[in-house]
């Protein structure tokens, strides 16, 4: 049991578990950022433009509950028990993935940039050409191999 234990443990500090689950709660942590702003400070001006509508509360009524509607609210409908198809909710939802799914992109496009000016570096020369014959030679060499003149 000792050894399985063990093994886990090594399993489970490995830099690449750590990472990964540091990766995850930020990532939980940035899903509530962006469910805030949509739902906090996104959705009130869109739903004001569109008369006053509140994404959150659009429903599909398919039975009522008891006791029977109208309901003014999703809570309410549901709350009596109501049978709903909740497509603001999901309108909702799908403006949250909109805008991970932008910041995500971004983020890899950042990461991409930087990975390729690092890439793009240009290595350090390791030939020069001689002045007098035009071949191409070590950049140390002091006497060219071919013609046999000095360089300075």
């Amino acid at each position: 049991m000792s050894k399985i234990l063990k093994e886990f443990k090594e399993f489970a500090l490995r830099g690449n578990v750590i990472d990964m689950a540091v990766g995850l709660i930020i990532g939980a942590a940035f899903g509530t950022i962006v469910k805030s702003l949509v739902n906090d400070v996104l959705m009130p001006p869109i739903g004001l433009l569109l008369g006053g509508v509140d994404f959150a509360n659009l429903f599909l009524l398919l039975k009522p509950g008891d006791p029977v509607g109208p309901y003014s609210s999703l809570a309410e409908a549901q709350a009596a028990g109501a049978v709903t198809v909740n497509y603001g909710v999901f309108i909702n939802n799908v403006i949250n993935f909109i805008i991970v799914a932008w910041v995500v992109f971004l983020l890899v496009r950042a990461i991409n940039q930087m990975h390729k000016k690092e890439v793009e570096k240009p290595a350090a020369p390791t030939t020069k050409e001689c002045p007098y014959c035009f071949t191409t030679i070590p950049i140390k060499a002091t006497r060219c191999p071919n013609c046999t003149s000095e360089l300075t």
